[in-house]
């Protein structure tokens, strides 16, 4: 799947699964869950113990489905971009705006989608060739952060991460996001080891954007 369709499928689809976990074994249950419950775009954070070698098996294991799509997420810089894209991650998600890293992935014809927060970070990433601007911390000003960017920015496509919920998506896409990135939300039951309550969540989020969408 190249770049092209990575972004129009993420654009359809409208969810991106963050996977954080305390061990490789945790992420990899969690993301097992994530699948059943219907959600196909997987960001690994780095934060995962392992999580170029996670990327690595998942990208194999789902080599031959066309469904899931396989990210990496919290990545700091160029180099760690690198690694993720070797290993097959088909888009890299950053917490703020690296250059170099946006350098890298465009070198690699791989999607990336960098952190803003303000109107000057999202004009510099556009300037990059960014298609897909991550808000980021979304529940530090909630929707109305969307509509503030769309005044000045209405070509922009944005994707707020972090205080994404079931009860808030229609207001996100209401507000003009073009994707949504939820983590705890979505996976709270790994906490506790309730990977059938991470299921019936992710099968939730996607109810919740078909909804929106009719």
């Amino acid at each position: 799947m190249d770049k092209l369709q990575v972004l129009s499928k993420l654009k359809e689809e409208k969810l991106v699964a963050v996977v954080r976990a305390e061990s490789k074994e945790q992420g990899e249950k969690i993301i097992d869950a994530i699948v059943k419950g219907g959600i196909n775009f997987i960001e690994i954070t780095m934060t995962v113990p392992g999580a170029i070698d996670v990327i690595k098996e998942l990208s194999n294991k789902y080599k031959d489905n066309k469904d899931i799509v396989i990210g990496a997420g919290t990545v700091l810089d160029a180099e760690t971009a690198r690694m993720a894209i070797l290993a097959g991650a088909k888009y890299v998600v950053s917490p703020s705006l690296s250059v170099d890293t946006i350098k890298m992935c465009n070198r690699y014809r791989v999607a990336v989608m960098p952190g803003v927060m303000t109107v000057k970070e999202a004009v510099e990433a556009l300037e990059m060739g960014v298609d897909i601007l991550k808000v980021f911390p979304g529940n530090a000003f909630g929707p109305d952060i969307i509509k503030a960017f769309k005044g000045p920015l209405p070509q922009a496509n944005f994707m707020p991460t972090g205080g994404v919920s079931i009860d808030n998506v229609d207001k996100w896409l209401a507000a003009g996001a073009v994707a949504l990135g939820t983590g705890s939300n979505l996976t709270a039951g790994a906490k506790t080891g309730d990977y059938d309550l991470v299921t019936k969540t992710a099968a939730e989020f996607v109810a919740a954007v078909r909804n929106y969408k009719k």
